[in-house]
């Protein structure tokens, strides 16, 4: 019990504390408010909200199925592909915010959306709630997707930047 307790807390500390890493890495938002941003683009104050809640269903989706019994053989390269994701999910605003390279982050995002497909593919057969606990985050990766890709699109002259 107190094993699977301590396992749970890692898993949900893990991408809460690369999501943090990333913000602190990259100089966090100030860049946002500068920016020409596409349409339906979000306040600032909702891109934590979702991270942090998507940080919590990805921990515990790996959770699932790194305590889910199944053979190693099986669960090893499931959390192989969630570890790739996660250097992704570091690496873009790192890329974005930090470097202010619009066309390489959305590279980096391309990449990253590509790690969350295999991802929840490899989940899926471990603990179908896991893998279903990964879609919200595909989705939301899919909307950032847009957004890079206006953000670079409509900030090419961009005095400011």
């Amino acid at each position: 019990m107190k094993n699977k307790r301590l396992q749970l807390i890692f898993c949900l500390a893990l991408p809460l504390a690369v999501g943090l890493a990333a913000s602190w890495v990259s100089g966090g938002s100030e860049l946002y408010d500068k920016l020409i941003l596409p349409p339906l683009s979000p306040p600032s104050w909702v891109f934590p909200v979702m991270w942090t809640a998507l940080y919590l269903l990805m921990g515990y989706a790996s959770y699932l199925v790194l305590t889910s019994g199944m053979d190693k053989s099986v669960v090893n390269p499931a959390l192989g592909a969630y570890l790739v994701q996660l250097f992704f999910n570091f690496l873009w605003p790192v890329v974005f915010f930090g470097l202010v390279r619009f066309a390489a982050a959305l590279l980096v995002l391309v990449l990253l959306w590509i790690a969350i497909f295999i991802t929840i593919r490899r989940f899926f057969p471990i603990s179908p709630l896991a893998g279903k606990l990964l879609i919200p985050y595909l989705i939301w990766v899919s909307f950032a997707g847009y957004l890079n890709a206006g953000v670079w699109l409509l900030n090419q002259s961009n005095p400011f930047l």
